[in-house]
Protein backbone atom coordinates (compact mmCIF):
# COMPACT_ATOMS: atom_id res chain seq x y z
CA UNK A 1 0.00 0.00 0.00
CA UNK A 2 1.51 3.30 -0.88
CA UNK A 3 0.41 5.19 2.44
CA UNK A 4 1.77 8.44 1.33
CA UNK A 5 0.28 8.45 -2.22
CA UNK A 6 -3.07 8.45 -0.47
CA UNK A 7 -1.98 10.54 2.20
CA UNK A 8 -1.11 13.41 -0.51
CA UNK A 9 -4.59 12.89 -2.31
CA UNK A 10 -6.73 13.38 0.18
CA UNK A 11 -9.94 14.05 -1.06
CA UNK A 12 -10.66 18.19 0.10
CA UNK A 13 -13.04 20.42 -1.07
CA UNK A 14 -11.57 22.70 -3.61
CA UNK A 15 -12.59 26.17 -5.68
CA UNK A 16 -10.59 28.42 -6.80
CA UNK A 17 -7.35 28.16 -4.37
CA UNK A 18 -9.62 28.33 -1.57
CA UNK A 19 -7.78 26.39 1.85
CA UNK A 20 -9.75 23.73 3.19
CA UNK A 21 -7.20 21.58 5.97
CA UNK A 22 -9.71 19.85 7.79
CA UNK A 23 -8.49 16.41 6.89
CA UNK A 24 -4.82 17.04 7.27
CA UNK A 25 -5.39 18.72 10.76
CA UNK A 26 -7.80 15.74 12.07
CA UNK A 27 -4.76 13.37 10.49
CA UNK A 28 -2.10 15.14 12.23
CA UNK A 29 -3.89 15.26 15.15
CA UNK A 30 -4.48 11.76 15.02
CA UNK A 31 -1.12 10.70 14.49
CA UNK A 32 -0.24 12.70 17.67
CA UNK A 33 -2.60 10.30 19.68
CA UNK A 34 -1.41 7.37 18.00
CA UNK A 35 2.01 8.09 19.35
CA UNK A 36 0.66 8.38 22.87
CA UNK A 37 -1.46 5.36 22.72
CA UNK A 38 -1.43 3.01 19.48
CA UNK A 39 -4.80 1.10 19.73
CA UNK A 40 -6.86 4.38 21.47
CA UNK A 41 -10.15 5.42 20.15
CA UNK A 42 -10.82 8.99 19.34
CA UNK A 43 -14.35 9.81 20.88
CA UNK A 44 -15.84 12.59 18.86
CA UNK A 45 -17.41 14.35 22.32
CA UNK A 46 -13.86 14.22 23.57
CA UNK A 47 -11.58 15.81 20.85
CA UNK A 48 -14.20 18.02 19.36
CA UNK A 49 -13.15 21.09 21.42
CA UNK A 50 -9.40 20.68 20.60
CA UNK A 51 -10.34 19.77 17.02
CA UNK A 52 -12.19 23.26 16.94
CA UNK A 53 -9.35 25.04 18.48
CA UNK A 54 -7.41 23.45 15.86
CA UNK A 55 -9.77 24.29 13.15
CA UNK A 56 -9.70 28.18 14.60
CA UNK A 57 -6.30 28.62 14.53
CA UNK A 58 -4.58 26.60 11.41
CA UNK A 59 -7.74 26.74 9.06
CA UNK A 60 -9.55 29.06 6.73
CA UNK A 61 -10.54 32.52 8.31
CA UNK A 62 -14.70 30.95 8.26
CA UNK A 63 -16.22 29.39 10.63
CA UNK A 64 -16.10 25.51 10.14
CA UNK A 65 -16.72 21.98 12.40
CA UNK A 66 -14.75 19.42 13.33
CA UNK A 67 -17.69 17.29 12.27
CA UNK A 68 -16.80 17.25 8.49
CA UNK A 69 -13.35 15.48 8.52
CA UNK A 70 -14.46 13.07 11.55
CA UNK A 71 -17.15 12.00 9.28
CA UNK A 72 -15.60 12.36 5.43
CA UNK A 73 -11.99 11.29 5.89
CA UNK A 74 -13.71 7.78 6.04
CA UNK A 75 -14.17 7.70 2.43
CA UNK A 76 -10.19 8.13 2.17
CA UNK A 77 -9.23 5.08 3.40
CA UNK A 78 -7.07 6.40 5.91
CA UNK A 79 -9.68 6.55 8.93
CA UNK A 80 -12.45 4.32 10.55
CA UNK A 81 -15.51 5.96 12.62
CA UNK A 82 -17.60 3.37 15.14
CA UNK A 83 -20.55 3.99 17.25
CA UNK A 84 -22.27 2.00 19.59
CA UNK A 85 -23.89 0.44 17.24
CA UNK A 86 -21.42 -0.99 15.11
CA UNK A 87 -18.94 -0.15 12.30
CA UNK A 88 -19.16 2.85 10.32
CA UNK A 89 -20.07 6.99 10.66
CA UNK A 90 -23.73 8.58 11.71
CA UNK A 91 -22.86 11.06 9.22
CA UNK A 92 -21.17 14.39 9.47
CA UNK A 93 -24.15 16.10 11.78
CA UNK A 94 -22.53 17.14 15.24
CA UNK A 95 -25.12 16.11 17.07
CA UNK A 96 -25.76 12.34 15.89
CA UNK A 97 -21.65 12.11 16.67
CA UNK A 98 -22.29 13.13 20.05
CA UNK A 99 -25.06 11.36 20.75
CA UNK A 100 -24.91 8.22 19.50
CA UNK A 101 -20.83 7.91 20.54
CA UNK A 102 -18.88 8.05 17.78
CA UNK A 103 -15.14 7.50 18.10
CA UNK A 104 -12.61 6.95 15.03
CA UNK A 105 -9.22 6.07 14.94
CA UNK A 106 -6.81 4.68 11.73
CA UNK A 107 -7.70 2.62 9.80
CA UNK A 108 -6.45 -0.75 10.97
CA UNK A 109 -4.46 -1.43 7.93
CA UNK A 110 -2.61 1.94 8.43
CA UNK A 111 -2.09 1.45 11.95
CA UNK A 112 -0.47 -2.17 11.52
CA UNK A 113 2.34 -0.51 8.58
CA UNK A 114 2.66 2.17 11.28
CA UNK A 115 3.76 -0.70 13.63
CA UNK A 116 5.68 -2.00 10.54
CA UNK A 117 7.46 0.81 9.74
CA UNK A 118 7.99 3.18 12.57
CA UNK A 119 9.57 5.58 10.40
CA UNK A 120 6.63 5.73 8.35
CA UNK A 121 4.48 8.00 11.05
CA UNK A 122 7.31 10.75 10.19
CA UNK A 123 7.25 10.37 6.50
CA UNK A 124 3.37 11.07 6.40
CA UNK A 125 3.35 13.76 8.64
CA UNK A 126 6.22 15.61 6.62
CA UNK A 127 3.56 15.31 3.13
CA UNK A 128 0.89 16.43 5.32
CA UNK A 129 2.65 19.56 6.48
CA UNK A 130 4.53 20.18 3.33
CA UNK A 131 1.30 19.97 1.21
CA UNK A 132 -0.78 22.33 3.59
CA UNK A 133 1.09 24.49 6.13
CA UNK A 134 3.97 26.73 5.23
CA UNK A 135 6.98 25.78 6.97
CA UNK A 136 6.97 29.00 9.95
CA UNK A 137 3.91 26.96 10.98
CA UNK A 138 5.47 23.69 11.00
CA UNK A 139 6.91 23.13 14.42
CA UNK A 140 4.10 25.33 16.05
CA UNK A 141 1.46 22.47 14.19
CA UNK A 142 3.50 19.55 15.63
CA UNK A 143 3.35 20.87 19.16
CA UNK A 144 -0.62 21.40 18.72
CA UNK A 145 -1.27 18.25 18.03
CA UNK A 146 0.87 16.49 20.41
CA UNK A 147 3.36 14.85 17.51
CA UNK A 148 6.64 14.24 18.36
CA UNK A 149 9.28 14.03 15.44
CA UNK A 150 12.57 14.25 15.96
CA UNK A 151 14.52 17.64 14.74
CA UNK A 152 15.74 15.72 11.67
CA UNK A 153 12.25 14.16 10.73
CA UNK A 154 10.99 17.81 10.90
CA UNK A 155 13.80 19.18 8.80
CA UNK A 156 13.81 16.65 5.81
CA UNK A 157 11.72 16.84 3.04
CA UNK A 158 8.97 15.29 2.15
CA UNK A 159 8.85 12.14 -0.54
CA UNK A 160 5.82 14.19 -2.26
CA UNK A 161 6.24 17.86 -2.99
CA UNK A 162 6.70 20.25 -5.30
CA UNK A 163 10.49 21.71 -5.54
CA UNK A 164 11.09 25.36 -4.21
CA UNK A 165 13.41 27.82 -5.55
CA UNK A 166 16.63 28.07 -4.00
CA UNK A 167 17.34 31.67 -4.65
CA UNK A 168 13.63 32.81 -4.15
CA UNK A 169 15.04 34.06 -0.86
CA UNK A 170 17.60 35.94 -1.57
CA UNK A 171 15.65 37.66 -4.61
CA UNK A 172 13.15 38.74 -1.92
CA UNK A 173 15.53 40.04 0.60
CA UNK A 174 17.79 42.00 -2.03
CA UNK A 175 14.13 43.72 -3.80
CA UNK A 176 13.37 44.71 0.06
CA UNK A 177 17.01 45.66 0.49
CA UNK A 178 17.72 43.38 3.89
CA UNK A 179 14.92 45.14 5.78
CA UNK A 180 11.17 43.58 7.28
CA UNK A 181 8.77 45.42 4.86
CA UNK A 182 6.67 45.56 8.13
CA UNK A 183 8.82 47.31 10.72
CA UNK A 184 12.21 48.26 9.32
CA UNK A 185 13.99 45.30 11.04
CA UNK A 186 17.79 45.32 9.41
CA UNK A 187 20.16 42.96 11.78
CA UNK A 188 23.03 41.17 10.51
CA UNK A 189 25.60 39.80 12.17
CA UNK A 190 28.92 41.29 10.05
CA UNK A 191 27.60 40.68 6.95
CA UNK A 192 25.19 38.38 7.30
CA UNK A 193 21.20 39.57 7.64
CA UNK A 194 19.92 37.53 10.50
CA UNK A 195 16.45 36.88 11.78
CA UNK A 196 15.09 37.95 8.16
CA UNK A 197 12.92 35.58 6.19
CA UNK A 198 11.24 35.46 2.90
CA UNK A 199 7.51 35.02 3.40
CA UNK A 200 5.47 33.31 1.24
CA UNK A 201 2.25 35.34 0.47
CA UNK A 202 0.10 33.12 -1.25
CA UNK A 203 1.39 29.72 0.66
CA UNK A 204 4.36 27.84 -1.63
CA UNK A 205 1.79 24.76 -0.64
CA UNK A 206 -1.17 26.14 -2.49
CA UNK A 207 0.41 26.92 -5.33
CA UNK A 208 2.25 30.48 -4.58
CA UNK A 209 4.70 31.12 -7.20
CA UNK A 210 8.53 31.87 -6.20
CA UNK A 211 8.46 34.87 -7.49
CA UNK A 212 9.21 38.46 -5.94
CA UNK A 213 5.87 39.47 -6.25
CA UNK A 214 4.36 36.90 -4.30
CA UNK A 215 7.18 37.31 -1.24
CA UNK A 216 8.00 39.54 1.69
CA UNK A 217 11.18 39.83 3.32
CA UNK A 218 9.92 39.66 6.89
CA UNK A 219 11.22 39.65 10.38
CA UNK A 220 10.91 36.06 11.97
CA UNK A 221 7.94 37.53 14.45
CA UNK A 222 6.16 39.21 11.88
CA UNK A 223 6.95 36.27 9.32
CA UNK A 224 5.07 34.08 11.78
CA UNK A 225 2.05 36.58 12.51
CA UNK A 226 1.56 36.67 8.73
CA UNK A 227 1.26 33.27 7.73
CA UNK A 228 -1.10 33.19 11.35
CA UNK A 229 -3.16 35.53 9.64
CA UNK A 230 -2.31 38.06 12.54
CA UNK A 231 -1.68 40.37 9.68
CA UNK A 232 -1.93 41.38 6.07
CA UNK A 233 -1.29 43.55 3.37
CA UNK A 234 -4.32 45.49 1.93
CA UNK A 235 -5.31 47.81 -0.94
CA UNK A 236 -2.41 50.43 -1.55
CA UNK A 237 0.43 48.31 -0.50
CA UNK A 238 -1.06 48.99 3.29
CA UNK A 239 -0.69 46.69 6.22
CA UNK A 240 -3.40 45.06 7.84
CA UNK A 241 -4.07 43.68 11.71
CA UNK A 242 -6.34 41.73 12.57
CA UNK A 243 -9.19 43.51 15.07
CA UNK A 244 -8.73 39.70 16.97
CA UNK A 245 -5.35 40.02 17.69
CA UNK A 246 -5.57 41.13 21.42
CA UNK A 247 -2.35 42.97 22.75
CA UNK A 248 -2.05 44.98 26.11
CA UNK A 249 1.58 45.37 26.24
CA UNK A 250 3.81 48.13 25.37
CA UNK A 251 6.18 45.58 22.98
CA UNK A 252 2.65 43.95 21.13
CA UNK A 253 0.78 47.82 20.75
CA UNK A 254 4.29 49.27 18.93
CA UNK A 255 5.34 46.12 17.07
CA UNK A 256 1.75 44.91 16.39
CA UNK A 257 -1.07 47.33 16.83
CA UNK A 258 0.42 50.29 15.50
CA UNK A 259 1.27 48.52 11.90
CA UNK A 260 -2.24 49.00 10.88
CA UNK A 261 -2.70 51.13 7.65
CA UNK A 262 1.07 51.34 7.44
CA UNK A 263 2.72 51.27 4.03
CA UNK A 264 5.02 48.79 3.11
CA UNK A 265 8.88 49.39 3.48
CA UNK A 266 9.47 48.56 -0.12
CA UNK A 267 10.16 46.79 -2.34
CA UNK A 268 12.67 48.99 -3.67
CA UNK A 269 12.04 50.84 -7.18
CA UNK A 270 12.65 48.82 -10.33
CA UNK A 271 10.81 45.59 -8.02
CA UNK A 272 7.86 44.38 -8.36
CA UNK A 273 5.25 44.72 -5.61
CA UNK A 274 3.42 42.45 -3.78
CA UNK A 275 0.88 41.23 -6.98
CA UNK A 276 -3.26 41.86 -6.34
CA UNK A 277 -3.95 38.33 -6.90
CA UNK A 278 -1.61 36.75 -4.46
CA UNK A 279 -2.29 39.51 -1.85
CA UNK A 280 -6.09 38.89 -2.59
CA UNK A 281 -5.81 35.30 -1.91
CA UNK A 282 -3.91 35.77 1.77
CA UNK A 283 -6.55 37.98 2.67
CA UNK A 284 -9.68 35.98 1.98
CA UNK A 285 -7.74 32.69 3.10
CA UNK A 286 -5.22 33.40 5.81
CA UNK A 287 -5.87 36.66 7.59
CA UNK A 288 -8.21 36.37 10.89
CA UNK A 289 -11.14 38.84 11.13
CA UNK A 290 -11.69 42.51 9.52
CA UNK A 291 -8.60 44.76 10.04
CA UNK A 292 -8.13 47.41 12.79
CA UNK A 293 -8.57 51.20 11.35
CA UNK A 294 -5.51 52.81 11.14
CA UNK A 295 -3.75 54.84 14.06
CA UNK A 296 -5.52 52.84 16.62
CA UNK A 297 -2.49 51.48 18.62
Amino acid sequence: MDWLGRIAQLRQWSKGGARAPHKPLLLLYALGRFQEDADGELHYSAVEQDLARLLAEYGPPHRTTPAYPFHHLVSDGVWEVRTGRGPGSPGSGVRDLREIGAAGRLAPELRAALRREPSLLARIARVLLDLHFPPSLHGDLCEAVGLTLEPAETARPSDIRRQRSRRMRDLVLTAYEYRCAFCGYDGRIGAVPVGLEAAHVRWWAFNGPDEVDNGLCLCSLHHKLFDKGVLGVGDGQRILVSQRFVGHSPAAREHVIALAGRPLLGPQPGTHPVADAHRVWHTSQVFHGTPRPAGTA
